[in-house]
C-alpha cells in the first residue's frame, strides 16, 4: 500500500483493523462480507496490526503485553507457560527476546517483533504492518523482511504500508498506490521497471530522486566539540572522548548503526544530557553547562529523532506546536499578550510551506498522519533561521516527495550559512547531503572521512567498528580524571 503522506493508508487499513468505521463501501475476508465494529472482531477473524507508533505499555513486561486484552477462563494466569509458547513463535522466526523483559528495555527493532509476536500468539494470518521499517536500522529492516518473507512462504498474507520506494521494489508481490483518499492503480511489481514509475504514479507527476548540492566553501567553526564524555541512560558510558568540528554552509553527517551514541551526542548539543566531561562551544559560546532554552536561544535549531516524545505535542494544535519555540517573543506575543491574528496567518503560511495537509491550524497535532507530524516540526526549525542546525532523522516518516523538498530545504540552510549536524541511518540520505561523514562506533569516532573519500563500502565497514591499526577503547578510559567524574556521575543514575 503506497502514497504520500496523508493520501489515507492508515486511515484505510484502520478501518480493516475495526479503529475506525467506513461511512460507505463493504469488505470481504476470503470471498465473505464482514463488519468489523472494534479490534476484538478483527482479532477473532485473523487480522492483526502492527502500528506506525507501538501499542506497547513500556513499564510491563514482553510476555504481560502479549497477553493484555486476551480472554482467559482462567482465574490464575500460568505466564510461564505462555512465555514457552511465545519462545516458541520467536525461536521459529528468529528472534531473540527475553519474555520477561521489561518493553522499556528493548529496542525499537525488539519493540516491533515484539508486536509481530503478539499478532502471530493471537491466530492473525492477515498481517497489517504500517510503516514498519519507519524507525528501524538498515540491519534491522534486511531481518524485517526476511521474517516476511518466512510469514509470506507459510500462507499469510501481509499488507506493507509505507511510502519508500525502493522497499515496495524489493518486498512487495503487488502494489496499490493511494493519491488524496482515492486509489490510483493496482500494479504487480514484475511489471514495475524502476523507482520512477511508482514515484510518478504515487505523486501524480515527475519527482526528482536525487537531490542538487552546490558547491559552497565552509566558514569559520560554528560548533566545536573537545574531549565529551557522556554516560546513558543505564549508566554505562556512551560517548568516549568525541571531538569534532561543524562550519558554516557545511553539512556534517553523523554516520552509524542506531544505539552507539547518536542520541546521547544529540541530547549533549541541546542540553537535554549533562556531560560527564569535556567542553562545547556553539558560536563562540561555551554551552556545555547550559539549559536546553538557553542553548536554543543561540540561533540553534533542533529537529529532535522522536517527533511525538520530543518534537511536539500531540494534544496541542497544530498552531500551538508551530509556536511552540518562539510564542515568548515578538512578533508572537506583546506585553505578555499572544498576538491570535498574526499568528494565525503566520502558521497557515508555513503549513502551505512546508506542504503540512490538515484540515485547519486548529487540529490536534497528534490527529495528523506521521508524516505530517514530521514536516510540521522540520518547518518550524528551519523557518528559526539558525546557524547551527542540528537534524536528526529529518526526513523519517516521509513520502519521496516530501523528503527530497526536507532535504533541499537543509541544504538551502547550508547555502545561507548555517552549520548543519545531520544525523540519519538512512546512509543514502548521509552519502547524498553530506560534505563531511563522521562515524560513531559504540561512542567513539572512528573515522571522518572528507567528500572524496566518501563511499557506501568504506562508510557501511566503518559503522561495523572495522578499522586499521587501532585497538577497540576499554568501557572507562584510563584518565583518571574522567573516571573520577564517571564515579560521580553514576550513583545519581
Amino acid at each position: 500500500m503506497l502514497g504520500e503522506n496523508g493520501a489515507g493508508k492508515s486511515t484505510l487499513m484502520n478501518i480493516l483493523y475495526g479503529l475506525y468505521r467506513q461511512n460507505a463501501g463493504e469488505i470481504y475476508l476470503r470471498d465473505r462480507l464482514v463488519n468489523i465494529k472494534n479490534p476484538k472482531e478483527a482479532i477473532e477473524l485473523g487480522i492483526g496490526m502492527v502500528h506506525q507508533h507501538f501499542m506497547l505499555i513500556p513499564a510491563l513486561t514482553v510476555i504481560e503485553n502479549v497477553i493484555l486484552g486476551m480472554n482467559s477462563n482462567k482465574s490464575v494466569l500460568d505466564l510461564n507457560k505462555t512465555a514457552k509458547d511465545v519462545q516458541t513463535i520467536a525461536e521459529k522466526y528468529g528472534i531473540k527476546i527475553d519474555p520477561f523483559a521489561k518493553v522499556w528495555q528493548l529496542s525499537v527493532g525488539q519493540q516491533q517483533r515484539l508486536e509481530i509476536i503478539k499478532t502471530l500468539y493471537r491466530g492473525a494470518d492477515l498481517l497489517i504492518l504500517d510503516e514498519p521499517t519507519a524507525v528501524l536500522t538498515p540491519q534491522e529492516v534486511r531481518e524485517l523482511f526476511a521474517m516476511i518473507r518466512q510469514l509470506t512462504g507459510e500462507g499469510h498474507t501481509v499488507i506493507f504500508i509505507t511510502h519508500k520506494l525502493a522497499e515496495v521494489m524489493e518486498i512487495c508481490d503487488r502494489c496499490t498506490v493511494l493519491r488524496m483518499g482515492k486509489s490510483i492503480a493496482t500494479v504487480n511489481i514484475s511489471d514495475i521497471k524502476d523507482k520512477e514509475t511508482l514515484a510518478r504514479l504515487m505523486v501524480g507527476k515527475d519527482v526528482p530522486l536525487t537531490t542538487q548540492k552546490e558547491l559552497v566553501s565552509p566558514g569559520k567553526v560554528v560548533l566545536e566539540v573537545s574531549g565529551l564524555n557522556a554516560l546513558n541512560n543505564k549508566g554505562l558510558l556512551a560517548l568516549k572522548n568525541v571531538c569534532f568540528q561543524a562550519r558554516e554552509g557545511e553539512i556534517l553527517g553523523v554516520a552509524g548503526v542506531d544505539g552507539n551514541g547518536q542520541s546521547e551526542l544529540v541530547e549533549c548539543l541541546t542540553g537535554l544530557r549533562k556531560a560527564v566531561s569535556g567542553k562545547i562551544i556553539i558560536d563562540g559560546v561555551d554551552t556545555t553547562l547550559m539549559g536546553s532554552r538557553e542553548i536554543l536561544q543561540h540561533c540553534v535549531s533542533h529537529i529532535p529523532e522522536d517527533r511525538c516524545k520530543m518534537g511536539m505535542a500531540k494534544d496541542m494544535s497544530v498552531k500551538e506546536n508551530l509556536i511552540m519555540m518562539s510564542y515568548y517573543k515578538k512578533p508572537y506575543s506583546k506585553s505578555g499578550f499572544l498576538n491570535w491574528k498574526w499568528v494565525d496567518s503566520h502558521c497557515v503560511e508555513l503549513c502551505q510551506k512546508y506542504n503540512v495537509k490538515t484540515p485547519t491550524i486548529d487540529e490536534m497535532a497528534g490527529k495528523l498522519s506521521g508524516g505530517n507530524q514530521q514536516k510540521l516540526v522540520v518547518g518550524r526549525e528551519i523557518e528559526r533561521n539558525p546557524k547551527l542546525l542540528i537534524a536528526m532523522h529529518p526526513s523519517r516518516g516521509l513520502d519521496i516527495g516530501a523528503t527530497k523538498y526536507i532535504q533541499s530545504r537543509i541544504l538551502d540552510e547550508r547555502t545561507k550559512g548555517a552549520a548543519v549536524l545531520l544525523v540519519s541511518t538512512e546512509l543514502d540520505e548521509i552519502l547524498e547531503l553530506s560534505d563531511r561523514v563522521m562515524i560513531l562506533y559504540e561512542g567513539e569516532i572512528i573515522g571522518t572521512l572528507h567528500e572524496a573519500e566518501i563511499s557506501r563500502e568504506t562508510v557501511g565497514l566503518l559503522m561495523a567498528g572495522v578499522r586499521a591499526g587501532r585497538g577497540v577503547p576499554s568501557e572507562i578510559p584510563d584518565d583518571p580524571n574522567l573516571k573520577s567524574s564517571y564515579d560521580k556521575y553514576l550513583p545519581g543514575l
